[in-house]
């Protein structure tokens, strides 16, 4: 089927589609930043995607993938900076990503702005181009105060930006029913304009594959299960409640091997897993977890494969790939029961829901799932019918699709009755 050919800008200020995954500022908005572009390069869009040239040697542009350019923007040093401390950079974002497009000829048809700093490009360049556009926040600056507390380091002007640029999108996406009516009860977004689009998991990566091959792969020897835990090692992900998980669950006299995945390329010199092993040695279980560290992309799917469960207890999540992910690979998930997780996972028929912060219940959970080789079972087939039916970046991209067509045209609707009204008042005078 050949569809149009329409011009599409991403903007993703700090997480681009070619940074690796697992460091601090890297986890599943890059995800949905790289496959949502590659799946929608089948609808027949050109996309362009916009991120902050954070190394001196970084080229301009990137011809990444078919269909696809990433483009290196100017803003601030070229050097990496925290995304908490980026925002006096988005003017100077801005101002040379229109320059580039003016520069290149370039006009979009729409713009995907990407969290909420990437939303101020976007807003900055509709009033400028009059180019509509729809975000994607990823995370609220509200519900992140109310987790975080002091401890949040973005400025205390976000949740106030956050209200304007969404005031000013075409539409906003919501990716769970919770982001929905966070969106409505907190930042007064009207209904209208909130889409739920969630996000996916891709079939090319992430499949079914058998358990003791996956475990000789990674030479990962276990006579108890395995249990595993990927992603970003900051406190927020909750992977401390995991460990304390797993301390308790020896107190009720079982063993587990947890592996974890994720942090900086150089472990030693993450906080935050020095922190970790700290707590499992206090738990005297420091001997019963693989820390893994950072890993390729490539090598997730047998990491997923091998684990007898997957557990995420984040305090919150927006949404959470991790866990589509793990099911798509036939793994039950224990997750916390918050935002994206409440919605993806289903207790009971794809795995468990569980309290943020409560490591008795977490146990209770392992002990009830983990060492049930029938319910795992039940489990996995669950999980891997759930995903296929709801949760590809395919049928996200669709969804997505459907979306973009309709902003176009209620553009080029608006733009020919402007035209019409004009050519009248010319021909009046």
């Amino acid at each position: 089927m050949k569809y149009p050919m329409f011009k599409i800008a991403f903007i993703s200020e700090h997480a681009s589609p070619l940074a690796s995954l697992g460091g601090v500022d890297t986890g599943g908005q890059n995800v949905y930043v790289s496959q949502l572009a590659q799946f929608l390069t089948k609808h027949g869009y050109h996309i362009d995607i916009y991120t902050r040239r954070d190394d001196h040697m970084q080229k301009e542009v990137v011809n990444w993938r078919p269909g696809i350019r990433v483009i290196h923007v100017n803003a601030g040093p070229k050097k990496q900076v925290p995304k908490e401390e980026l925002l006096p950079y988005m003017d100077e974002f801005g101002t040379n990503m229109l320059a580039f497009m003016e520069e290149q000829h370039i006009n979009y048809d729409l713009i995907h702005a990407n969290f909420f700093m990437s939303a101020v490009v976007a807003a900055q360049i509709k009033e400028t181009l009059d180019i509509p556009y729809v975000v994607t926040f990823h995370a609220l600056g509200y519900i992140r105060t109310i987790y975080q507390g002091s401890n949040d380091r973005f400025p205390p002007e976000r949740v106030d930006i956050e209200k304007e640029v969404a005031r000013k999108a075409d539409y906003v996406i919501a990716e769970c029913p919770q982001d929905r009516d966070d969106l409505l009860q907190h930042y007064q977004i009207e209904p209208e304009k909130i889409v739920i689009i969630p996000c996916g998991f891709s079939e090319r990566e992430f499949y079914p594959i058998n358990k003791g091959l996956a475990r000789k792969f990674l030479n990962l020897q276990a006579d108890v299960p395995v249990l595993l835990q990927l992603g970003r090692m900051v406190p927020r992900k909750g992977v401390d409640n995991v460990i304390k998980g797993i301390a308790k669950l020896k107190m009720l006299g079982k063993r587990a091997r947890l592996v974890i995945v994720g942090g900086e390329a150089d472990l030693d010199s993450c906080p935050e897993i020095a922190r970790l092993k700290k707590i499992a040695a206090e738990g005297d279980i420091l001997d019963d977890i693989h820390f893994a560290g950072r890993q390729g992309r490539d090598k997730l799917k047998f990491y997923y494969a091998a684990a007898d469960v997957f557990i995420t207890t984040p305090w919150y999540e927006p949404f959470g790939i991790t866990p589509l992910e793990a099911m798509a690979c036939g793994t039950p998930v224990i997750g916390s029961n918050v935002g994206g997780i409440k919605y993806t996972v289903i207790d009971g028929e794809t795995g468990a829901l569980v309290n943020a912060n409560d490591p008795d219940q977490l146990a209770e959970k392992i002990n009830e799932l983990a060492f049930d080789q029938d319910k795992l079972a039940r489990l996995s087939m669950n999980a891997i019918k759930r995903v296929n039916q709801h949760f590809t970046w395919e049928s996200v991209a669709h969804k997505m699709s459907s979306l973009y067509q309709k902003m176009i045209s209620l553009n080029v609707k608006n733009n020919m009755i402007i035209s019409n009204s004009s050519n009248k008042d010319t021909k009046a005078a």
